[in-house]
């Protein structure tokens, strides 16, 4: 927020005359505006529809209770101030309120007076746009979520160790300063004391919170790099970028990472790797719907600004858009979907919070050339079907998990007749030689994992002319996420003379 009220400051200043601040968060917002003017020496008027215009002292002006009225008795007052209106967005649908507001700024700067639109949504009518500075109000950060619980802490007199204050501090980003003390209050009046066992109160009440904006889903349990089978290339890639979000790295000169594409083939373990991305760099991972963006009723552009506030909250943080070519699809060519994309690729573009996108996609042809270039992703990587290799380290995967030991097995066998299989298959497989195992009343044997290889006909079969198609576009504008494990075999297999 400080960063904010800095450049508010710094508008007014310069006279602008009307700026929007985008926020559900009225009562901070209000009160970060107050603090704006008491340094800038402006006297506060506040109107709202319930209450009409206030001067400065607390007292009604009269004759303001509508929209239309309020501004027209903003045109009387001389002193410098700050004009702040609440949810005044839908009264300028009526003609005659846009157009006075519309006179009104322009005497706004001469008389050193800003008039501040607090709203929920960024959707100022069409007319204004050229008028009006449009400003996010960014989530709490570890600053104010500090101050809150250290207040709270003292007025209870709760002593926390620094290391505790610190994960119950960051645990709480991402929630508006009234969910944060609502938050700390259910703690409280449950008996807690803010203990280790409170945090997994703080972490439930949080993925409920974030959820509710219908398009993100807060992920607490991601995989480990070593559960992801293959990608040698990537898995490389990504273990070198691992300190790249530290002041070492800032020093040394090097920018933050600022993201990957992963496209390619479907069930090839392009969604796992955007969780085990987090894992690795022990990150919060955020998942961002982007079918939700375009099926739900309200503005799109509003749920991907209030995406970006919560994910730059968070920060640093993985956020994860999963099968983002169905966005283009299912509106990102029509109405307000192309705004929206416009918007949050100029928001990938110019990001200064560390927030690493990881965004997947199984068809990238339909994607428009300007999502994929340089400057929004550090690097595009293209997923086949894993060779023969990497079918042997996902089998041997999939068996642990199921707490069967592969070496009991010979899996070089299963290897050979898997030609074509995705890692989504190869995991299917071993489930159906499970099932076959457990009808049959016995343990699970070589047979029943070679009548399932057997049986299933891989997607690449049906899909053949497609995946041609893919790896002809990818061949020359991505990276391979795998290693090519023909010329490693080729050299190991070879003996100097």
């Amino acid at each position: 927020m400080k960063d904010l009220t800095q450049r508010i400051g710094l508008l007014i200043r310069a006279r602008y005359p009307l700026l929007q601040l985008v926020s559900h968060e009225e009562a901070r917002v209000e009160k970060a505006l107050q603090r704006v003017a008491t340094e800038e020496k402006l006297a506060v008027y506040r109107w709202a529809a319930t209450r009409g215009l206030v001067a400065p002292d607390g007292k009604p002006i009269p004759q303001s209770e509508g929209a239309a009225g309020a501004l027209a008795a903003c045109e009387a007052i001389a002193e410098p101030a700050l004009l702040v209106f609440v949810d005044l967005v839908p009264h300028l649908a009526e003609v005659a309120t846009l157009r006075r507001l519309r006179d009104l700024t322009r005497s706004l700067g001469p008389k050193k007076q800003s008039l501040v639109i607090l709203s929920a949504r960024a959707d100022l009518p069409e007319g204004l746009h050229k008028d009006a500075v449009v400003l996010d109000v960014p989530l709490p950060e570890a600053e104010e979520v500090g101050r809150l619980l250290a207040a709270l802490l003292k007025q209870q007199q709760i002593e926390l160790p620094a290391d505790r204050f610190e994960r119950f501090v960051k645990g709480s980003l991402g929630l508006t300063e009234q969910e944060i003390k609502r938050l700390f209050a259910r703690i409280l009046l449950g008996g807690g004391r803010f203990a280790e066992e409170d945090l997994r109160t703080l972490v439930d009440e949080k993925r409920s919170a974030i959820r509710r904006s219908r398009v993100l889903e807060l992920w607490d349990s991601v995989p480990a790099m070593a559960d992801v089978g293959g990608m040698d290339n990537l898995k490389g890639w990504l273990t070198q970028r691992r300190l790249g979000f530290s002041a070492k790295a800032r020093t040394f000169g090097l920018p933050e990472p600022r993201g990957m594409f992963l496209l390619g083939v479907q069930g090839c373990g392009k969604s796992l790797m955007a969780k085990a991305v987090a894992g690795l760099w022990q990150m919060p991972l955020l998942r961002l719907d982007v079918a939700a963006v375009f099926q739900s009723g309200g503005s799109q552009e509003e749920s991907l600004r209030e995406t970006v506030r919560v994910a730059e909250s968070l920060a640093p943080v993985v956020l994860w858009i999963d099968e983002i070519e169905k966005g283009f699809l299912m509106g990102g060519d029509k109405g307000g979907g192309g705004q929206a994309f416009g918007y949050f690729l100029t928001w990938m573009q110019e990001k200064s919070k560390p927030v690493f996108v990881v965004a997947t996609a199984n068809e990238v042809r339909i994607l428009p050339p300007e999502l994929l270039r340089k400057g929004r992703f550090d690097e595009i990587f293209f997923v086949d079907l894993p060779n023969a290799h990497e079918r042997l380290s996902v089998l041997e995967i999939q068996l642990r998990r199921r707490g069967r030991d592969p070496d009991r097995f010979d899996l070089t066998g299963i290897v050979e007749e898997t030609e074509r299989f995705s890692g989504a298959e190869l995991e299917q497989l071993v489930v159906a030689a499970l099932y076959a195992a457990f009808a049959a009343s016995r343990e699970l044997e070589q047979d029943d994992l070679l009548d399932a290889a057997r049986e299933m006909i891989p997607l690449a079969v049906t899909m053949d002319d497609h995946l041609k198609d893919l790896r002809e576009w990818a061949r020359p504008r991505a990276r391979p996420a795998s290693m090519d494990r023909r010329r490693i075999d080729f050299f190991s297999e070879w003996e100097a003379p």
